[in-house]
């Protein structure tokens, strides 16, 4: 997997740098599958925007908005911003829950009215205290053809991992909303991700530890399942297949 990752993102990092000063795509749609293998995806924010716009940025504190998304799965707040800045965007889909092995198929974009030549794409990771998948301002690929892509999980750094599941999800609210695959324990201590030679946390966006867990469902220091719950990046891959280029 790890061979395979690597030669597409260099294969994919060529085409894209070789057209960094080219037009890019009118029309093209967007694949969005859930590689892992007990964590769900809310709804999808998926967006074509201009070279002004973030959704977040590593190593920057999470907005408001996005910390909103990160903790409940609300993108309401990040499609009014993108809306603003006009961009072209879509959420996805119209349930709200994208399961583990699940796709999402050709979300249609046409850009050619438009300076929205970057992709972005965010969703909450759940269950998770502050998980999101994230792309982040991909330039959009110029010539028609099939590009892969694989989707890290970031952390918000808004919210401690306690991975406790009560119903939380409020920003600031502590705990996790819910498992949707219902195999979440109770009765956890919260007593994860703590290191006890530091006691420190990073509170900007940064890539996430995943979860720990544990195997005891009535107990144990975490409501969630090591066997089931735990997961490695990449938690995603996006494939993009542009249609046609856009007009000069």
């Amino acid at each position: 997997m790890r061979s395979k990752l690597i030669g597409t993102f260099l294969g994919v990092m060529f085409l894209t740098s070789f057209s960094v000063c080219q037009a890019s795509a009118a029309e093209f749609s967007v694949t969005v599958k859930n590689l892992t293998h007990g964590t769900w995806f809310t709804q999808l924010l998926i967006t074509a925007h201009d070279r002004h716009t973030d959704l977040f940025e590593i190593g920057e504190p999470a907005s408001a908005a996005l910390q909103a998304m990160a903790e409940g799965g609300d993108i309401s707040g990040l499609m009014g911003y993108v809306d603003d800045q006009g961009a072209d965007s879509v959420a996805t889909p119209a349930d709200g829950l994208l399961a583990p092995g699940a796709v999402v198929h050709d979300v249609f974009f046409d850009t050619d009215r438009s300076r929205n030549r970057y992709l972005s794409i965010v969703a909450m990771l759940l269950p998770t205290n502050d998980g999101f998948v994230g792309l982040d301002s991909l330039r959009i690929p110029v010539y028609p053809g099939t590009y892969t892509y694989y989707l890290n999980g970031y952390d918000a750094g808004t919210e401690a991992n306690d991975e406790l599941v009560n119903g939380g999800g409020a920003p600031g609210v502590p705990g996790i909303p819910a498992d949707p695959g219902g195999n979440a324990g109770t009765g956890g201590s919260g007593a994860v991700n703590i290191d006890p030679n530091t006691n420190t946390t990073n509170t900007t966006v940064h890539i996430h530890p995943s979860v720990v867990g544990d195997t005891d469902p009535l107990g144990g220091m975490s409501d969630l399942n090591s066997a089931i719950h735990r997961w490695q990046n990449p938690v995603a891959e996006v494939i993009i297949k542009v249609h046609n280029r856009r007009r000069r």
